[in-house]
């Protein structure tokens, strides 16, 4: 019997290209975040509590920004290396080695650009899992396999 459509097994790489818009997008403003902090904070004077919120945005931002870096790079244990779309759960393999399995809830959000999405659902084991794809992650025409078979969770 013939695979299902919307049966789809695929491998991710790292998006190099993604993350260079992220870096742009990211090193700027953790750098002037942190930078104005130290310049408000450095003087103990009465804006000192403008340093200190300053530098936490900036700190801030450096996790998250640092986390979707590795992730797009798939450098994080906890990053989908590669993915398996049944009718019954959405499987995907960490990197950690890991495996993982939306079974429950599932909903799939596209963006308008056709650029990413994203996935969320209840794992095995019960907890809330959240997950964000990248175009440049797919090869080939795997992306637009994908996309099609989880159309149904829209």
């Amino acid at each position: 019997m013939a695979k299902d459509w919307q049966e789809v097994q695929c491998e991710l790489q790292p998006d190099s290209k993604g993350v260079i818009w992220d870096l742009a997008l990211y090193v700027p403003t953790v750098g002037f975040l942190i930078l104005t902090g130290l310049k408000f904070w450095y003087p103990h004077g009465e804006d000192e509590w403008i340093g200190y919120m300053l530098m936490f945005l900036g700190f801030f931002f450096l996790m998250v920004g640092g986390g979707r870096v590795l992730r797009r790079l798939l450098i994080l244990p906890s990053a989908p290396v590669a993915m398996d779309i049944n009718r019954e759960r959405i499987r995907m393999a960490l990197k950690g080695g890991d495996a993982v399995s939306l079974i429950k809830d599932i909903r799939f959000f596209a963006d308008h650009a056709g650029k990413s999405f994203g996935l969320t659902g209840m794992g095995n084991t019960g907890a809330k899992l959240q997950f964000v794809f990248h175009r440049n992650q797919f090869r080939g025409e795997d992306y637009e396999a994908v996309t099609k078979s989880l159309e149904k969770y829209k």
